[in-house]
C-alpha cells in the first residue's frame, strides 16, 4: 500500500516553505505524525514560556493528524518527546498523564536544541490502527 499523507484541516497550512514536512503519513495501518510543535490553526506559536499549554496545544495537533487516519491516543505505540531543556520534563510529563491516564505508550524523552528560540516541546508519536 502507498504512503498517504495526511493533513488534517486544522493544520492545512503545513507544510510551510521554511519546514518542508507532512503533519503525518500513513501506509498499512501504521500512522507516523511529525514532530509536532505547538502551532495552532493559523499557524501561531501557543504558549510562549508555557511549557503545559505547549504540551496541550501538541496533543490537540496530534489527534487531529490521527483522526485523519481514522486513529485516536489509544492506537499510539510510541512517542518521542524532545525538550529544550530537560528541566521542563516533570510539567510535560504532568500533561502527558494526562493526555493517557491508562495503558500509556512506550515514550522516549530527551534534551534537545528545536528549531524556533520559542519552541519548548516537540513531540511524534508512532501509531497502529490496521489490523493485528
Amino acid at each position: 500500500m502507498p504512503k498517504h499523507v495526511l493533513r488534517p484541516a486544522k493544520l492545512s497550512y503545513l507544510p510551510l516553505p521554511e519546514y518542508p514536512y507532512s503533519a503525518g503519513t500513513t501506509a498499512n495501518g501504521m500512522i507516523y505524525t511529525a514532530g509536532l510543535v505547538a502551532w495552532d490553526e493559523t499557524g501561531r506559536l501557543v504558549g510562549k514560556g508555557d511549557v503545559r499549554r505547549q504540551t496541550r496545544q501538541i496533543f490537540a495537533n496530534m489527534r487531529a493528524v490521527l483522526a485523519e487516519a481514522g486513529a485516536s491516543f489509544d492506537d499510539i505505540l510510541k512517542c518521542n518527546v524532545y525538550l529544550s531543556d530537560i528541566r521542563f520534563f516533570p510539567l510535560m510529563n504532568e500533561e502527558f498523564r494526562k493526555a493517557f491516564p491508562k495503558n500509556p505508550p512506550a515514550r522516549t524523552t530527551v534534551q534537545a536544541a528545536l528549531a524556533e528560540p520559542d519552541m519548548l516541546v516537540e513531540i511524534e508519536a508512532v501509531a497502529f490502527a490496521g489490523k493485528p
